[in-house]
């Protein structure tokens, strides 16, 4: 990820300007929509990213497609925001925080948990709960796989790190090794 404190930051005053889960879901595919639709422009993004094109004429440029898009006026200025101070680039990372700080303001912390397999439904059920009981309130739990950990999981929230994996405990053995020679 490029710029995790820019990104977080745009985010969050986006998040801020949301009023209701109707908007927020709203928002959300428009800004996704748009965002794939400046991947699939190569043209698009060669005239943008052109010195010989004048600044006025490419904020015209970027007006006009979201004209004819037809955003909402919140989306609009949210993208207007980010192509003026050159962050456009920063627009997918930022969807994916979009939901993660939407939850946060709802009270609902996300954890990011990877395993080697999949965990069985009575595992995520056990996991949930307790990480509920150790946020006092509502968890959303987003799994992957992770080969490289050999064993065992990973549980990040945030920059937090919880790492009770075989190949953490590996990590921490080596260091301690290291530091004791």
């Amino acid at each position: 990820m490029k710029n995790l404190k820019l990104i977080k930051k745009y985010t969050q005053g986006i998040v801020d300007a949301i009023t209701g889960e109707k908007e927020f879901l709203s928002l959300e595919k428009e800004l996704s929509d748009f965002s794939a639709f400046l991947s699939e422009q190569k043209k698009l993004k060669e005239v943008l990213s052109s010195p010989f094109l004048p600044r006025n004429k490419k904020i015209q440029l970027v007006k006009d497609i979201l004209k004819r898009k037809k955003l909402s006026p919140k989306a609009t200025r949210f993208i207007m925001i980010l192509f003026e101070n050159y962050r456009i680039e920063l627009l997918p990372d930022i969807l994916d925080f979009l939901p993660i700080l939407w939850n946060e303001k709802k009270g609902v912390f996300t954890y990011e948990v990877a395993s080697v397999v999949p965990l069985k439904p009575i595992q995520k059920k056990k996991l949930g709960k307790k990480l509920e009981a150790l946020e006092n309130n509502r968890v959303l739990l987003k799994y992957k796989i992770d080969p490289e950990l050999l064993g065992g999981l990973t549980i990040k929230k945030g920059n937090i790190v919880y790492d009770i994996s075989l190949k953490g405990g590996l990590s921490k053995m080596k260091e301690k090794i290291i530091q004791g020679s």
